[in-house]
């Protein structure tokens, strides 16, 4: 099995697309629908994050990737942050295709006797870390704001990471467990 046909099944090319389209539209709503700007930087700390963690854990990389990234650009082009949608696709892809990689990954080494919990946890701790790292990056040398201005706002982000996970890991377990969406493969990595 290859990492694509696992998470793009031919018979499932439909479902897929469907479900990317609804976790993009989701992380777009949930970004704009709570917005606190940090005067500072020109950002904002919103709550999107959650529904960024929440598509990477339950659905893949793919579509995790997909949603954090389209979702959360789309939010910052139609709103007044505009300026932060490019570094936010790159961003947000990446975190959200971590996030559901390290899971995928876990899942295919069989490493059955780690508790869920843990594997979410690490796997949303390195993506946040990610996405801070990145918003760090694009503020003070993409955007040219400077070091002590990004510095800023790394405690917001932190604060995103540690909220989403609150909300998003005990979510995507409840949500495994009730409605088993993906079958995640048994066999080790080729």
């Amino acid at each position: 099995m290859s990492f694509l046909s696992d998470y793009f099944p031919f018979h499932q090319k439909t479902l897929n697309l469907v479900i990317a389209s609804i976790m993009i539209a989701l992380v777009c709503v949930a970004t704009i629908f709570f917005q606190i700007p940090i005067a500072v930087t020109g950002g904002y700390f919103n709550v999107g994050e959650a529904i960024i963690y929440i598509s990477a854990l339950v659905f893949g990389p793919i579509i995790g990737g997909l949603a954090g990234g389209i979702g959360a650009a789309l939010a910052d082009a139609m709103s007044p942050y505009f300026i932060f949608a490019p570094g936010t696709l790159v961003i947000k892809f990446c975190e959200g295709f971590i996030i559901g990689f390290i899971v995928y990954r876990v899942h295919l080494l069989e490493w059955k006797k780690w508790k869920i919990y843990s594997i979410y946890i690490i796997a949303v701790v390195t993506g946040g870390i990610i996405m801070v790292i990145g918003y760090f990056i694009y503020e003070a040398f993409i955007l040219a704001l400077g070091i002590p201005f990004a510095l800023v706002e790394i405690p917001f982000n932190l604060t995103q990471l540690l909220i989403g996970a609150l909300f998003a890991i005990p979510a995507s377990i409840a949500i495994q467990e009730t409605y088993p969406i993906k079958e995640f493969p048994s066999k080790k990595i080729d």
